[in-house]
């Protein structure tokens, strides 16, 4: 008699007797809808593709019974059974949180040291002069190239200058005479300051990062560089120039603190402490890419053009 009336009501099989078994009722699928389903729809992406979204399966809807419907019912079936209800409905259990033993826990990532960079900024003492920077340079054993030296070559030119160009290292040449610059990559830069109007010892001071020649003229180090850094930094105070021109990757990194590109460098009016610099070509390497020249005097031109608007 209740299976009639839960059958009459169109509920059977979803409330049964506890003393019959449960029958495995297969629902048939939702009629086909003409909406795009999950898997299908694509979202537009800024970066010019689309992505799609994951498979994502769509739970089929399950029946809702009111409450005034589920009181009516029990309360026919208690009458059909002399006044006991016996429906097979299990209450639902309050969610409870299980805490980890303590062993059980993830571990927890410590935080990652922040890179500690070996470019610093030096201390310049306030009563530097040339004849104790000097010394001091040609002295120096800060880092292992002063085994391999045969000199150091800390600059030369006007020590109250308006132009400062700075370049990478002392080649061979430079290691030899203790000059700057004097190779065939020197008279480069001789021919470079002519057609700008200037020479070298005039209103010009010429010097390099290292005061040492790597072995083999290899690309200075980074510790290299680190111990070295406060030279030039000193040099720079000392004559106080009205522009800087690096000449070269490792002379326009060390001095700009980055690593970047020769050619995202170029073009652009940097500073450093206050001092407009310009970044061009190496002479060095301009005498193996010939067709750069071009480019290296548009710089340079840019590097008269900044200096005439510091005057005015």
């Amino acid at each position: 008699m209740d299976e009639q009336l839960l059958k009459a009501m169109g509920l059977w099989p979803l409330w049964v007797p506890k003393d019959q078994e449960t029958e495995v009722v297969t629902l048939s699928e939702p009629a086909a809808s003409h909406e795009p389903s999950i898997a299908s729809v694509h979202v537009a992406s800024p970066f010019g593709f689309t992505e799609s979204t994951p498979d994502v399966e769509t739970p089929a809807a399950k029946p809702v019974i009111s409450a005034s419907a589920k009181a009516g019912l029990a309360a026919a079936l208690a009458a059909a059974r002399g006044g006991s209800s016996s429906l097979r409905h299990a209450p639902e259990k309050p969610a409870t949180h299980v805490a980890l033993p303590e062993a059980q826990q993830p571990p927890v990532q410590a935080e990652a040291p922040a890179p500690v960079s070996l470019v610093t900024k030096p201390v310049t003492p306030a009563n530097d002069n040339w004849d104790d920077l000097t010394r001091e340079i040609h002295q120096c054993r800060a880092c292992t190239l002063c085994d391999s030296r045969t000199q150091a070559v800390p600059g030369i030119g006007d020590v109250q200058a308006e132009w400062m160009f700075i370049g990478e290292a002392p080649g061979a040449e430079e290691d030899r005479l203790g000059e700057p610059f004097v190779g065939t990559a020197g008279k480069l830069l001789d021919n470079m300051l002519a057609a700008m109007q200037l020479k070298r010892g005039d209103n010009v001071y010429i010097g390099n990062v290292l005061k040492c020649r790597p072995p083999g003229n290899r690309d200075p180090q980074p510790a290299e560089v680190a111990a070295c850094r406060h030279f030039l930094t000193r040099q720079i105070a000392l004559v106080q120039p009205k522009i800087l021109v690096a000449l070269g990757r490792f002379a326009a990194n060390t001095l700009l603190n980055t690593d970047s590109t020769l050619a995202s460098l170029r073009g652009t009016v940097h500073h450093v402490e206050g001092i407009p610099l310009i970044v061009t070509y190496h002479p060095a390497y301009l005498l193996r890419n010939l067709p750069d020249k071009a480019k290296a005097w548009q710089d340079l031109c840019l590097a008269m053009k900044t200096l005439q608007q510091t005057k005015h």
